[in-house]
């Protein structure tokens, strides 16, 4: 690209330049020799004077006058003639030569005639011609005859000028070119390094725009879609981490049934089987987090909203190919707090629930707000020792959203902990509560942690009302998905 650059710009300074310095040239040529011509004319003139009155005196002086009139008229002629200067001769009407030889031509009998005139002799040159009248024995003629040399003295040293300037300026011009070329392939190639990185997966390369805007606009296009890819990837990522995660509910409904089988041998052996598969879980919910932490390390830019909840609900309504989703937070949250009191019971927990009377729907898929309740509880499971009883409330807000509350009688939250996705104070994966608050943002909602009145962690999700749905049917929760 440089190198076509180059050659574009050469030629296309030499085309104009030759179109600018070959006028220019042949106007300086031209212009002397017309300067040459005007001053051999004018010196024709003069002489054609001081001949004409040399030549006068002699007449009528006797018959020793003519000779010496001639010998004044031929002095004034050889005075003409010196180095470097035009040749000048005078041709008398009888033939005679008065400085060099001349031949007398037809352009010499046509000045006899009176006629003074210029032009060009086919040896080259150009001769300038003027009568002197008045004379004895007729009309006499003065030549002035320029060479080539003479004609166009000092055109080559102004050619040469001309010349010059123009390498210059095509010098100039191809310098120019080079810088120009040398910024475009510059921008190119960081460009391409750019591109490079990324597809070697670097996510966490941007191009800078610089450049033409045409060059910078494609930098900045390059960077959107490494932002969408990063986002894309890091969604996928944590809902690859969050299903891991959701498995944990029924691998605890196996540890359950497996503590209650009757043969303590094999309660056992599937309770070692059960704890195998929690570890497995644990190692899928890890591996699915390392690119996660990878790519916050090299300060890359999280999903936008639509992207984070690609596989979630609110995607699906963002792109409008289904109806905005609603489910029954009391129902959905009942229906789990029944799902774990045996095996709060079996280690001697007390498991409180509250919910207002009626259905309280919320912006949210039964699903979610299922793995959303299984999160919290498995965490005071996970957290707390046997015994130290939990509470789940739902309760409804003024603004038509509604508050799920989840509390223990446990230890609490460390002592400057801040529960995050990827960090936790018990030694877990840490995305439980991040499924929770993931949740309850998706549905315009939020995600506070605190100390419950007894001294233990308390979790507050609040959800986002349900937008209002004409179509929707009875007064019962809707299924997943709706």
């Amino acid at each position: 690209m440089r190198r076509s650059l180059l050659l574009l710009t050469a030629a296309t300074t030499a085309l104009v330049l030759a179109a600018l310095l070959v006028p220019l040239a042949l106007l300086t040529r031209s212009h002397a020799a017309d300067r040459a011509t005007a001053d051999a004319t004018s010196r024709a003139h003069s002489l054609a004077t001081g001949v004409g009155q040399a030549l006068a005196g002699g007449r009528g002086a006797g018959s020793g006058g003519a000779p010496d009139a001639r010998r004044s008229a031929a002095g004034i002629v050889d005075s003409a003639n010196g180095p470097g200067l035009p040749r000048t001769s005078v041709v008398l009407a009888d033939g005679a030569v008065l400085g060099p030889a001349t031949p007398v031509t037809d352009a010499v009998r046509l000045a006899r005639y009176g006629r003074a005139f210029t032009y060009e002799p086919p040896a080259g040159g150009r001769t300038v011609l003027v009568p002197v009248q008045g004379v004895a024995g007729g009309t006499a003629v003065v030549l002035v005859a320029l060479s080539e040399s003479q004609l166009y003295a000092g055109t080559l040293a102004s050619s040469l000028e001309i010349a010059g300037i123009g390498v210059a300026l095509v010098l100039l011009g191809l310098l120019v070119a080079d810088r120009l070329g040398a910024r475009l392939v510059g921008s190119a190639r960081r460009l391409s390094r750019v591109a490079d990185r990324l597809a070697a997966g670097d996510l966490a390369a941007r191009a800078e725009p610089s450049g033409p805007p045409e060059l910078r606009a494609v930098a900045r296009e390059v960077n959107r879609l490494a932002d969408r890819i990063d986002g894309f990837l890091t969604a996928e990522r944590e809902n690859a981490a969050d299903l891991a995660h959701r498995l944990r509910t029924p691998v605890a409904a196996l540890r359950l049934d497996a503590e209650g089988l009757r043969d303590p041998a094999e309660a056992e052996r599937i309770a070692a089987d059960v704890a195998a598969l929690e570890r497995s879980v644990d190692d899928i919910i890890r591996t699915a987090r390392e690119p996660l932490r990878a790519a916050a390390g090299r300060g890359a830019a999280g999903p936008s909203a639509a992207e984070a909840g690609a596989a979630g609900p609110g995607a699906a309504e963002a792109a409008g190919t289904r109806r905005p989703p609603r489910a029954d937070l009391a129902s959905v949250a009942r229906e789990r707090a029944d799902f774990w009191r045996p095996l709060a019971e079996d280690q001697g927990r007390e498991l409180g629930f509250a919910a207002p009377d009626g259905p309280a729907v919320v912006r949210a898929d039964a699903a979610g707000l299922a793995a959303a309740v299984d999160a919290l509880i498995g965490n005071v499971f996970d957290h707390t020792p046997d015994g130290a009883g939990l509470r789940v409330t739902v309760a409804r807000e003024g603004s038509g959203g509604c508050l799920l509350t989840v509390e223990d009688d446990g230890p609490g939250f460390p002592a400057g902990h801040v529960p995050e996705r990827g960090r936790s104070g018990g030694g877990s994966t840490g995305l439980g509560l991040d499924i929770v608050r993931r949740s309850a943002e998706e549905s315009g909602g939020s995600l506070e942690c605190g100390t419950a009145s007894g001294g233990g962690a308390r979790v507050t999700a609040r959800f986002g009302p349900a937008p209002a749905d004409r179509r929707a049917r009875g007064a019962g929760p809707p299924s997943p998905g709706v």
